[in-house]
């Protein structure tokens, strides 16, 4: 029996010998009750051509980011709104370092960037391509910001070398995207509040207390709690990373710890899951000056005062409903301070980072973290990237959501 998914698909074609592929998940995604339209690259059609992909889509290929339609639109726009979900298949070297640079210069780059939809990309290159660095690293910005990717399988290329590089099959492609869509939605209709990165505290005009926190950890939190489907406040420290690209998330950015206390208290009441994973300033200046600070002098002296302990003033406030997890960063006795604050905060969970892990920390793509929960249990989580730990952690509050429902 043939799965019936009832969605708007886009399909972006670009130029590879892959293309061929293309046309079968287009048919794939027809026999599954699809409404498809395509866009494709002036080198996509080097291999195939455009009544092909009319006649299987059944409907008008776009091409030119100028191109005229019966019905005036925006047709990048037009196309972004109407999708459910738009499909990079092959996705090339090219159009995968457009995507993660910002680069709109044709009709499909154009439309990647107007899209908040999920959006897939199924790489498609020579081995060495694929395995260059740069590639490598606009592919994990692109997973960072919430691109889904459908890694390319190892066997014969087209250049007669064999490796990773080519195109995972049509079906394996229809069937990410169809369990995207299938797939339940523990966090559906409830709201999540995430807290993520540093905070800056001002000294004087040029000059903060800061730390090294990267927000990669909050991001994916935030990332993978609105793909379990819930509605996701995300306070960002300053970062400088994208937001991910779910139409769940609404992202308010701050600066300092008084900013985000501010805007975590607003957000608070409404949420049934408070995940603090900001690494905000313990200590603030008592005051900013407002012209900078010269070195006039050996010896300076700055008078500091503590913030507010934020995790812990939303413990105190916390609800039957509400799911607490907080994070904690140690140098010693790292155990017993973890469990201390799970009481102190009056937390569901508290996520302990590990410093001392070669790969684990602020700046790394990857952490190794252990999970303290209220009911004494203590969860080791191996060290893997930050986006595979934040599904885990998701994975132990959709549990417990579970459980607070029984």
């Amino acid at each position: 029996m043939s799965i019936s998914l009832d969605k708007n698909i886009v399909i972006g074609i670009t130029g590879g010998i892959a293309v061929y592929k293309s046309l079968s998940l287009i048919r794939l995604f027809k026999i599954a009750h699809c409404e498809v339209k395509v866009v494709a690259t002036r080198n996509a059609l080097k291999f195939i051509t455009p009544l092909t992909i009319e006649t299987l889509s059944q409907n008008v290929l776009y091409t030119d980011t100028f191109q005229r339609s019966e019905a005036f639109s925006v047709n990048h726009i037009a196309h972004s709104d109407w999708a459910s979900a738009v499909i990079v298949a092959p996705a090339t070297a090219n159009i995968i370092g457009k995507m993660a640079n910002g680069i709109a210069d044709d009709a499909l780059s154009t439309l990647l960037m107007a899209c908040r939809k999920p959006i897939f990309i199924a790489p498609a290159m020579n081995n060495a391509m694929y395995e260059h660095p740069a590639l490598q690293q606009n592919i994990e910005t692109l997973v960072r910001r919430g691109i889904h990717l459908i890694k390319p399988a190892t066997g014969f290329l087209a250049c007669n070398a064999e490796g990773k590089g080519r195109m995972e099959e049509p079906e394996r492609i229809f069937e990410n995207v169809a369990s995207y869509f299938l797939a339940p939605r523990p966090l559906q209709g409830r709201h999540a509040l995430v807290s993520a990165g540093p905070t800056h505290e001002p000294i004087d005009p040029v000059r903060f207390i800061g730390n090294h926190s990267s927000g990669l950890m909050g991001f994916a939190l935030a990332q993978k709690l609105a793909e379990a489907g819930a509605e996701v406040t995300l306070v960002s420290g300053p970062v400088s990373l994208s937001t991910p690209e779910n139409g769940n998330i609404t992202r308010i950015d701050v600066t300092t710890a008084a900013q985000m206390h501010k805007a975590c208290r607003q957000y608070a009441a409404r949420a049934d899951i408070i995940v603090m994973a900001a690494a905000v300033a313990d200590y603030t200046p008592e005051t900013a000056e407002q012209e900078k600070i010269k070195k006039n002098t050996d010896n300076w002296q700055l008078s500091l005062t503590k913030t507010t302990d934020i995790l812990r003033e939303l413990g105190k406030q916390k609800t039957d409903h509400q799911i607490i997890m907080g994070f904690a960063l140690e140098t010693e006795n790292e155990i017993e301070h973890a469990k201390a604050k799970l009481q102190s905060k009056n937390a569901d969970f508290i996520v302990l980072n590990s410093l001392k892990e070669a790969g684990a920390g602020f700046i790394a793509a990857t952490n190794k973290v252990t999970v303290f929960t209220r009911e004494g249990a203590i969860i080791e989580i191996p060290l893997k990237s930050k986006t595979e730990i934040a599904y885990d952690l998701v994975q132990l509050i959709c549990e417990r959501c579970n459980c607070a429902k029984n």
